[in-house]
């Protein structure tokens, strides 16, 4: 469960009328100081603001969602240990080809390791198709207005997988940099999965994910000399973010860099 509320004010006094009365034959002829400055709604202790809500109360809100999920994560990985399952939990803005690499990936693994997906995305069961198409078990879940998964949807999933002891769990979260970065799902590891048409900002931007994440693979490589993209401040970026974080540059389509990523899940 987590919450979302549009159209935000920065406080819920903002959201009420004047106190003052208004001559309301006058259209709206009251001064405004348009005055430009940005505009911050994260400042509080809650990281967010809601109209009606203190920043205590939403505090609240979200450390009983949390404390929820976060004991079925543990759940999980109990699970996930007892027949020794590498869980990895893929996040990314859409567009970055998760998928792709995903597909490309279980490919390469075929009859060295056994693999199974739990595919995130709000509607359609259109990856969970192209990952049961490389004759891997897949199960799509579709969260509607959600924009991630969270570790019951992940519990009710994995029991229906046919799982192989020793294999590589693949979690395909939703498309989104944010929310995912709050939700524990048992995972081992969450991969940050950017793409060089994407800019090198993102883990600024975002810099919960990349700070929750312990590798950070800069995917569609090939496409570098057709787009303005600087790996090394990316990469920098990322590291002022997180310090540890591991970087793999590869492309899912040319297949350069893709050994690097199999070592990697060899060695995870």
């Amino acid at each position: 469960m987590h919450h979302h509320y549009h159209g935000m004010v920065p406080d819920a006094q903002a959201a009420q009328p004047d106190a003052h009365s208004h001559d309301h034959s006058h259209k709206h002829d009251h001064d405004h100081d348009h005055q430009q400055g940005d505009l911050h709604y994260g400042k509080g202790e809650a990281g967010l603001s809601v109209p009606g809500l203190g920043q205590r109360q939403l505090i609240a809100i979200e450390m009983d969602v949390l404390a929820k999920n976060n004991a079925l994560a543990v759940h999980n990985r109990d699970h996930f240990e007892a027949t020794c399952q590498l869980v990895l939990n893929l996040v990314s803005s859409p567009g970055s080809g998760k998928t792709t690499l995903l597909c490309e990936t279980l490919r390469r693994l075929e009859g060295q390791r056994p693999c199974a997906v739990i595919e995130g995305d709000q509607q359609t069961s259109s990856d969970a198709d192209r990952i049961r198409a490389t004759g891997v078990p897949a199960i799509q879940i579709n969260t509607g207005k959600g924009c991630h998964l969270d570790a019951k949807m992940v519990h009710d999933a994995y029991h229906q997988l046919p799982v192989q002891e020793g294999g590589i769990l693949f979690i395909e979260n939703v498309g989104n940099l944010v929310c995912p970065a709050s939700f524990d799902l048992g995972e081992k590891y969450k991969v940050a999965i950017l793409s060089v048409t994407e800019g090198e900002e993102k883990p600024l931007k975002y810099p919960d994910m990349f700070a929750a994440a312990q590798l950070m693979i800069i995917n569609k490589t090939d496409l570098l000399p057709h787009v303005r993209f600087d790996v090394e401040r990316c990469i920098e970026n990322a590291k002022r973010v997180n310090p540890y974080i591991q970087v793999i540059q590869l492309s899912a389509t040319t297949g350069e860099g893709m050994d690097a990523w199999l070592n990697w899940l060899a060695s995870a």
